[in-house]
């Protein structure tokens, strides 16, 4: 998946739900990560660790509501 896209969505929701080929999902927040365009790498601390993701293993990626919006 294209990190500027990632990134993109990170900014404007805060955080976000990465879901990668091995099945793993993980929230990440905006304040805790930060984008290696040169390695297409992104990084994050969560609550036990330091995580380096390959944007290559991203499937997909979800914002999850507190409540349904309605239009």
């Amino acid at each position: 998946m294209k990190l500027e896209f990632v990134e993109a969505q990170l900014k404007k929701w805060g955080e976000i739900i990465l879901r990668l080929d091995s099945g793993e999902t993980l929230e990440i927040h905006l304040g805790d990560t930060t984008f290696d365009y040169d390695n297409r790498l992104l990084h994050f601390r969560g609550g036990d660790a330091l995580y380096y993701i390959d944007a290559d293993k991203i499937e997909s990626l979800k914002m999850h509501y507190s409540h349904i919006e309605s239009e």
